[in-house]
């Protein structure tokens, strides 16, 4: 059998575990180092060199592979879902034009209490933040 090595490095818990499991859909087996003593201290993160998923050395090259097709359907589903039914609002994002936006009134508002009467808003298809 071959030894434990490093194979990704992640700074939460969630997308660790995350790709622990997608690998172990697939036949892989691995385990995550550091979880527990990252979460009870988050300042330790960089000291121990932050929450590792470790795989067998037999498996990297097939570990690799599989996680590059999760991501790059993960990409796919966002293609899917470019424009939606019923959109909550009337306007499209500037660079790509999809329809599928939220407003982000974190930056702008205390309490629920807006301060600027323009809002940010979000594109979940491409990212991109912009006023309207």
């Amino acid at each position: 059998m071959s030894d434990l090595v490093r194979f990704q490095f992640y700074e939460t818990a969630l997308e660790a575990n995350r790709d622990k499991q997608i690998l172990a859909e697939n036949g892989i087996n691995s385990f995550i180092a550091n979880e527990q003593l990252i979460q009870s201290d988050w300042l330790l993160s960089q000291a121990v060199g932050g929450i590792q998923l470790q795989v067998f050395e037999d498996d990297i090259e097939q570990a690799k592979k599989v996680l590059q097709e999760y991501h790059d359907n993960e990409k796919f589903a966002l293609e899917v879902e470019h424009t939606i039914d019923h959109p909550g609002f009337d306007f499209v994002c500037p660079q790509c034009g999809s329809n599928h936006i939220y407003r982000d009134d974190s930056a702008t508002s205390f309490f629920g209490i807006s301060f600027l009467t323009s809002h940010t808003f979000k594109c979940y298809y491409c990212g991109n933040e912009f006023t309207h």
